[in-house]
């Protein structure tokens, strides 16, 4: 399986992932939708910013889910991959915090061997123009040819 990780270009996380200093890519749920259930070890994971065109690709190496969190349990996952997995250090921004507000699930997707692709783009055409995340089981049912 194939997965499309949008990322929110404000953030800078594209730079993190390449890097090393991110490598987990999190989503934060009110109720369970994809990639919840979706995303497996061995998967394939592709990374855009928003508005641009597919630049990074790596490996699912594990994925863990949390559901029915409160703020006791969030703060746990948080201090737990915060830092080290998912690239934050020091006081979390106001923005990313505003994020974690009011979510009761969380997916965690450990990835590895991080490469820079040939930038290409991608049909949203029937996932919703707002999707965040996209999964196929091939990336060339979305990628889009020159």
């Amino acid at each position: 399986m194939h997965h499309i990780a949008i990322m929110k270009k404000s953030w800078g996380l594209l730079p993190r992932i390449f890097s090393g200093q991110k490598m987990v890519e999190s989503r934060w749920f009110k109720n369970k939708h994809t990639p919840w259930d979706k995303v497996r070890e061995g998967d394939t994971l592709w990374f855009k910013n928003t508005g641009e065109p597919v630049t990074l690709k790596a490996t699912v190496t594990k994925v863990l889910q949390f559901a029915d969190l409160n703020e006791e349990k969030k703060n746990e996952v948080l201090k737990k991959y915060g830092q080290s997995d998912l690239g934050l250090s020091g006081p979390i921004p106001k923005e990313v915090a505003n994020y974690f507000e009011n979510k009761k699930y969380c997916l965690l997707v450990f990835f590895q061997d991080v490469q820079a692709v040939k930038p290409f783009q991608i049909n949203k055409r029937g996932f919703g123009a707002m999707a965040a995340w996209i999964c196929v089981e091939e990336i060339d049912r979305v990628k889009l040819s020159k």
